[in-house]
């Protein structure tokens, strides 16, 4: 057997823990984790209360929580059928007795022998006087070892049960912290820091999150965690953005933009006015543009992207839009064509889907100037696209993207300005934070005559009037969208002994959900809606499950009309146009924050006709029932945004605006999104910014810590 106490550090890598053999490393790796230090930064996503102990007496039905059990009779197994068997067994405690059982272990009746006391964790079912517990975690007491009260549940890794990632945990926690390694890991933030803010050691804090005494504990080793991830994340894009921002950028001269104006068939609105006021600010400024323009859905800000554009050819130079997918590319190639074919410039389009013949003809009229702007994918980082003179690069959604793959697009013009451009309104205060030394453009008001779109929110009792209300949106020419919060079956999680457990044991973080419910899963419902409910439909499904291909051939099926009724996870495309479709339907609400939830809105109401968002809940939970309200009553994303960063946290925002300095940072903000005291995160982010004032390159030595665990996190070269 091999020792968990292994002298290699934070570099160790995963595959030398016990019990982790190259199978199980590789699909870590998958993961993301790769060493000891991935590993300890493997964060639980929430935890199962196991030190609520109750007796049999004093449970209620549907109850969660756990009872402490002498086993009062020999566990029987029966096979009920080929590949099923059930054991049984009885437990006791003072105050009654418990039916326990479990479905393919048979292997229990070798552990939980007669007159052994164990606690079991689970839900109650009690009818008739009766209680009984089905597939419940178990913990044998063994002698005086205490047992935990809170027992953490990981992110699913496919191959590694909870129990053993506990296991791996716990090893791979006293390698990092082996005071005998030369690469132990030492606590990166400055001693100062730490007593202003009251922030814990990070041994403490990694020791803590992973196996706690109790929820004060927990909070204290977030907020150190969640601290040092947003001070992190500030530092690393210090160091990434060094020298992007270049002094000898392109002057440009200012374009005659009355021509631009004149040549739209709308009247830009005063913050559209004002974004492209700084777009030619830092165009004609003499340095290199690096801003990126946030706005709510249908805010208008491709046309401000366009006005750079014009900019960028109006001085003889050529512009690069990239979108993340070939729908996305069409729809602006389609939109702009025809305006700067009226202002006498030309527009190509390149996806995975040019024909060779096609892409042939293009890549030769990039490099002669004959193309003026180009639109694109993917397709415009290969190497044989090459520019005459490019000027201006463009990025839209630039979450989608890695630093790697957008870095790479503005490398074919060494002094090219840069824009980008994303679709969820954010808190200006947080916005600063996420998006680091970038110049923010906010467009915070919509084009006049924007349909407004009714949302109402129902519960389940309504079923089948809501049925009615999709079947008489379909029949008058409208499309559907219904939004699921999963993929497949009600996801289940391993308990730490392997058994499946619903989510709904896990205690959730920053939330009183304490309900049970259905979840609506997009395949299993769009089965039941097409065979049983709409067959006279065509109903389809979309999740971020699905390859590319597959995702891009539903979504154009959708966006051409051969698909009535579309059911989805949160993968919709932002900013796909169907101006036919007409009703938005979320289920399971309560489970989105406001910001996802108002991006979803978002996708109807393009059209002429009347549009709809419904969003269906039976959340107990008042702070989900305040949530909707929200959403029923605001359609503002930016008051939204503002309400959701009051009531959530910065989560959502971190997830939506790409919380990962993506292929040239590694850090990931997920502690971060789970802390409610935004101050703290602003906090962080102060610090950073003083830190890089005074040590822009991180060589001192109070911050040598801190430099090597970016650079060992990174792929930077600082």
């Amino acid at each position: 057997m091999r020792s968990n106490s292994l002298a290699g550090g934070m570099n160790t890598p995963v595959s030398k823990l016990y019990g982790i053999g190259e199978k199980r490393a590789q699909a870590l790796e998958k993961a993301g984790i790769m060493t000891a230090l991935d590993l300890v930064y493997h964060l639980p996503r929430g935890y199962e209360m196991r030190g609520n102990v109750k007796t049999v007496r004093e449970v209620e039905d549907g109850e969660v929580c756990s009872l402490m059990l002498t086993v009062a009779s020999t566990p029987h197994t029966a096979n009920v059928r080929r590949g099923m068997s059930i054991t049984k067994l009885v437990g006791v405690d003072e105050t009654g007795r418990c039916m326990i059982t479990f479905f393919n272990q048979p292997y229990l009746r070798e552990q939980l022998t007669t007159g052994k006391e164990v606690r079991f964790y689970g839900r109650i079912k009690r009818t008739l006087g009766s209680v009984s517990m089905t597939s419940p975690a178990y913990d044998i007491v063994s002698g005086n070892v205490p047992l935990r009260a809170f027992v953490p549940v990981y992110p699913l890794v496919e191959g590694i049960t909870q129990k053993l990632m506990a296991t791996a945990v716990r090893a791979a926690l006293e390698i990092v912290f082996d005071a005998n390694s030369k690469d132990a890991l030492t606590d990166v933030l400055p001693l100062e820091i730490k007593k202003k803010y009251n922030l814990c050691d990070i041994k403490y804090a990694l020791y803590s999150i992973h196996s706690p005494h109790d929820s004060d504990s927990i909070e204290r080793a977030r907020r150190r965690i969640a601290f040092e991830e947003i001070y992190r994340f500030a530092l690393t894009a210090g160091l990434v953005g060094k020298g992007e921002k270049s002094n000898s950028g392109r002057r440009f001269y200012p374009p005659r933009r009355e021509a631009f104006l004149n040549s739209l068939p709308f009247s830009l609105t005063c913050a559209q006015i004002r974004t492209i006021d700084e777009i030619e600010s830092d165009m004609t400024g003499g340095m290199q543009m690096n801003r990126i323009v946030t706005g709510d859905v249908g805010s208008g800000k491709t046309v401000c992207a366009a006005y750079a554009a014009f900019v960028a050819v109006q001085n003889g130079t050529q512009a690069a839009i990239m979108a993340p997918t070939e729908i996305l590319a069409r729809q602006h190639y389609l939109d702009l064509s025809p305006l700067f074919e009226k202002l006498g410039y030309k527009c190509a389009l390149l996806i995975g889907a040019t024909t060779a013949a096609a892409k042939k003809k293009i890549l030769s009229q990039l490099v002669t100037g004959e193309i003026n702007i180009i639109i694109g994918t993917h397709s415009l980082i290969e190497d044989t696209v090459l520019f005459d003179d490019l000027g201006l690069v463009i990025i839209d959604e630039q979450h989608r993207f890695g630093a790697a793959q957008r870095e790479k697009l503005a490398q074919k013009s060494g002094d090219c300005h840069i824009l980008a451009m994303s679709a969820t309104p954010i808190p200006r205060t947080l916005a600063l934070v996420l998006y680091g030394g970038l110049d923010i453009s906010s467009i915070d008001e919509l084009p006049p005559g924007r349909q407004v779109i009714s949302t109402f929110v129902v519960g389940e009792s309504y079923r089948e009037r809501l049925n009615g209300f999709i079947r008489k949106n379909v029949e008058e020419g409208g499309q559907v969208y219904i939004v699921c919060p999963a993929v497949e079956e009600q996801e289940e999680i391993e308990g730490e002994n392997g058994e499946k457990l619903s989510s709904l044991d896990i205690v959730p973080i920053g939330d009183d959900r304490g309900y049970e419910v259905k979840l609506k899963t997009a395949v299993d419902f769009a089965k039941e809606l097409s065979e049983k409910v709409f067959p006279e439909f065509t109903v389809g499904f979309i999740h971020g499950k699905m390859k590319s291909a597959q995702k891009e051939k539903v979504m154009a099926d959708f966006v051409a009309g051969k698909i009535q009724i579309l059911v989805s996870t949160t993968v919709i495309e932002v900013g796909v146009n169907v101006p036919t479709a007409t009703l938005m339907i979320v289920e399971n609400a309560e489970f989105f924050g406001l910001s996802q939830l108002h991006q979803l809105r978002g996708r109807v109401g393009r059209g002429s006709k009347k549009s709809y968002c419904i969003l269906v809940s039976d959340s107990h939970s008042e702070k989900a029932k305040a949530r909707l309200e929200v959403m029923r009553t605001t359609k503002n994303g930016y008051k939204i945004a503002e309400k959701d960063l009051e009531q959530r946290g910065p989560g959502d925002f971190i997830v939506q605006s790409g919380g990962r300095i993506r292929q040239s940072g590694g850090v990931d903000l997920k502690t971060a999104a789970l802390i409610s005291d935004t101050t703290l995160l602003y906090a962080a982010f102060d610090e950073a910014a003083n830190t890089l004032a005074s040590d822009p390159t991180l060589s001192g030595e109070k911050n040598a810590a801190m430099k090597k665990i970016i650079l060992l996190k990174s792929r930077i070269n600082a």
